[in-house]
């Protein structure tokens, strides 16, 4: 069954920048509890500590706080992007990651080209590529210039093909780092169904947001983060209360 478990979760980012002794000693005198020095004498920030909660397959949980929260940092740890530095994470199922539809995406290839090296990182067969390309190339708009590098693509190109090919995918369980949805009207009503019908195909989906009003329609859960540890964590009520 699909789940997502943290136990003392915790991240660390090593600043390599700051080698003079003279500088550490006065970043440190001044630091706030978010810097330390790790056991090798390093200066790191303390981007989670000790986050320790439990994801059940039918959950929609908000990830929400300010700027700088962690709310970023603790989905590329539960994409597999970050390494924990203490503590046990255990994901179960099939993950799709929404957090930077661009990412991955080479500019000196051809749209078609990215699309099937899309797919075959998602281990699709040379004919579902093929139907891969079809679908991207259909549902963006984009079928006469998937032959041409993406580098000439203009921005709203750009958008419409990243986001043709990141949705392309029935994951257990959705990563996404705000709601993702731009372009012009036309395309911005079809992004939104398909972006609803994937969340609602989701088994979890957890969501990194600052629009309140997507929470209270999509998510039963909320864990507010605050300075890297978890600040509050229930239903959405609960955490933001009535609406």
């Amino acid at each position: 069954m699909p789940h997502i478990e943290a136990q003392g979760l915790s991240i660390n980012f090593p600043l390599y920048h700051l080698g003079a002794r003279s500088l550490k000693k006065r970043l440190m005198a001044a630091a706030s509890i978010r810097l330390r020095e790790d056991d090798s004498h390093r200066i790191v920030v303390v981007a989670l500590r000790d986050l320790s909660f439990r994801i059940n397959a039918g959950e929609r949980v908000a990830l929400v706080g300010s700027n700088g929260a962690g709310k970023t940092t603790l989905l590329r740890t539960l994409a597999g992007t970050y390494e924990p530095v203490a503590g046990r994470l255990e994901v179960e199922g099939t993950i799709g990651a929404l957090l930077d539809p661009s990412a991955g995406m080479d500019p000196d290839a051809t749209g078609r080209e990215n699309i099937v090296l899309r797919g075959l990182f998602l281990g699709l067969s040379d004919a579902e590529c093929k139907a891969l390309v079809e679908e991207a190339g259909r549902f963006s708009g984009l079928n006469e210039f998937l032959d041409v590098p993406i580098r000439t693509y203009s921005a709203g190109m750009s958008i419409r093909l990243s986001f043709a090919v990141a949705t392309l995918m029935s994951p257990q369980i959705l990563l996404m780092d705000e709601w993702f949805l731009a372009g012009d009207a036309d395309f911005m009503a079809r992004a939104s169904e398909r972006l609803e019908k994937l969340v609602v195909g989701a088994d979890i989906l957890v969501l990194a947001t600052h629009d309140m009003a997507i929470v209270r329609r999509w998510c039963t859960r909320v864990i507010r983060l605050a300075s890297g540890r978890i600040e509050a964590d229930g239903t959405v009520e609960e955490v933001l209360g009535p609406a």
